[in-house]
């Protein structure tokens, strides 16, 4: 029965995780990039089962609590589930309408091979800084420029990478971004102390990251790229109606969010809105996708539908135009969308079960110095990150277990709160199976194994704050005598 379940043992806790990680690791070299087609899916549901052999045998717990906990664990992710649905919706109508079109024509015309790195990651990072999403933006500006870096004749691993580190430096450090305000919420400090506090950390990074895409692009070979631009803009303009007009799309669903429009609701809006456009630029293009006679209005409403929820291409050409004009609407987000659900159910029954929580306590009587803190708060989170496949619970889990920890040991909770985003927010993106990796892969449609490597400013942040603590740099202590309680 529930109420003689036992608790946890490391060893418990690790039997799930290693088996994981070995068919991860199995799994990448037999499907490589492919694995969000199913396989890693697959792997997280087979882990998810050893998690629930070793909870019902070994510690007693019953079936039904196992299911709850996956319940929960899957109800929390339900708003990323959405959003996703939004998103490849809005991404059908935009191409259908022209917008990402116009973004990608315009991009073509004032930037360079050599600059262009450096002006993903900033334009990337000034809209998330001005709207709090890291989502929105490599969902908006973020999928133009992937556009616009192919056409130039960048690898798209490279391009997301520098997309994915301006997104989530803006998102990091926006007063508006959820995981902005959630951590001072854990670790027991104001928002703006916060920010300020993670500012020492955020913009050393953000620099040496902008640094390492300009030796990037001073010496990337981009093979007939200059004499491809125009031809690119020509097949773009021969098949879509380009006009300024198009950005009001965008502007106003970056406005709504910068009023703190919630997330759902302005995506939802900007996916209809990018309808009304298309009905108004793009009657040509609403005809090629209906494929069939009969009037304007029925040409429309078949096109709108298929733009929201399935596959559409418009064809020119250009093999290179072809490449950046399809799109996979809401059908094209099912494959994240079951990664996401496999993900939570192995999280959830890690979760309710306490294998997270004995685990991360093993890592806290390890350390004794204010460096080996950090570290493990980064390393926590870090662990979260792969094991729950969520960033919010990946700073809500070691934000509870270490705010304690950090003020018997004299530290004050903005050094708790600046290592949880240092480490939890931005190494999201890094893993495959994670919601945030998940996402920006089918977002980009680039694998998300194929951009970690170039999203320098995630790989640098945890460093970076680890570094800092060893160094006992901007650590900020209580004075004597001052309250810890």
């Amino acid at each position: 029965m529930e109420g003689r379940t036992r608790t946890p043992k490391v060893i418990d806790a690790l039997i799930p995780l290693i088996f994981l990680i070995i068919l991860l690791i199995i799994n990448i070299q037999v499907f490589g990039t492919d694995g969000l087609s199913g396989s890693n899916q697959i792997v997280l549901i087979l882990s998810a089962a050893v998690a629930a052999g070793v909870s019902i045998f070994k510690l007693n717990y019953e079936w039904v609590t196992l299911r709850e906990g996956i319940v929960k664990s899957i109800g929390s992710a339900m708003s990323s589930i959405l959003i996703l649905f939004l998103i490849g919706a809005l991404a059908g109508t935009w191409l259908l309408s022209g917008v990402v079109p116009a973004m990608i024509y315009y991009g073509l015309k004032v930037l360079n091979p050599t600059i262009f790195l450096i002006a993903a990651c900033f334009v990337s990072a000034v809209v998330s800084l001005a709207t709090g999403s890291s989502w929105t933006t490599v969902a908006t500006v973020g999928v133009a420029l992937l556009g616009i870096g192919k056409a130039l004749g960048f690898e798209e691993g490279i391009i997301a990478g520098a997309i994915i580190s301006g997104a989530y430096f803006g998102d990091k450090m926006s007063p508006l971004s959820d995981t902005t305000n959630l951590a001072p919420a854990m670790a027991g400090t104001d928002l703006f102390t916060h920010i300020k506090y993670m500012a020492r950390t955020t913009i050393p990074s953000i620099l040496i990251t902008l640094l390492i895409f300009g030796v990037i692009g001073f010496n990337y070979t981009t093979e007939g790229a200059i004499n491809d631009v125009g031809v690119i803009s020509d097949a773009i303009a021969s098949r879509f109606t380009i006009s300024g007009w198009l950005f009001l799309v965008p502007l106003a669903v970056l406005g709504m969010i910068v009023r703190k429009v919630p997330a759902i609701p302005a995506l939802f809006f900007g996916a209809i809105l990018g309808g009304v456009f298309a009905l108004i630029f793009q009657p040509e293009i609403i005809a090629t996708v209906a494929n069939e006679g009969g009037t304007f209005a029925y040409q429309a409403f078949k096109a709108i539908m298929m733009a929201l929820y399935g596959e559409i291409s418009v064809v020119t050409d250009n093999d290179v135009v072809n490449e950046l004009l399809i799109t996979g609407g809401m059908s094209g987000m099912l494959n994240t969308i079951w990664l996401i659900v496999c993900a939570m159910a192995f999280g959830g029954i890690m979760e309710v079960t306490g294998m997270l929580r004995v685990l991360a306590e093993a890592v806290i009587q390890k350390v004794h110095t204010v460096g080996s803190m950090i570290a493990s708060t980064a390393a926590t989170c870090m662990f979260f990150n792969v094991t729950t496949s969520d960033q919010y619970l990946a700073i809500l889990v070691p934000g509870r277990m270490y705010a304690d920890v950090y003020r018997k040991r004299g530290l004050k909770p903005e050094n708790l709160s600046r290592t949880l985003e240092d480490s939890a927010t931005v190494t999201s993106v890094l893993v495959p199976w994670n919601t945030c990796g998940a996402t920006q892969a089918s977002v980009l449609g680039v694998a998300t194994l194929a951009y970690a490597p170039y999203c320098f400013f995630n790989i640098i942040s945890p460093f970076m704050t680890i570094l800092f603590g060893y160094l006992k740099i901007g650590i900020r202590m209580y004075e004597e005598g001052e309250i810890k309680e």
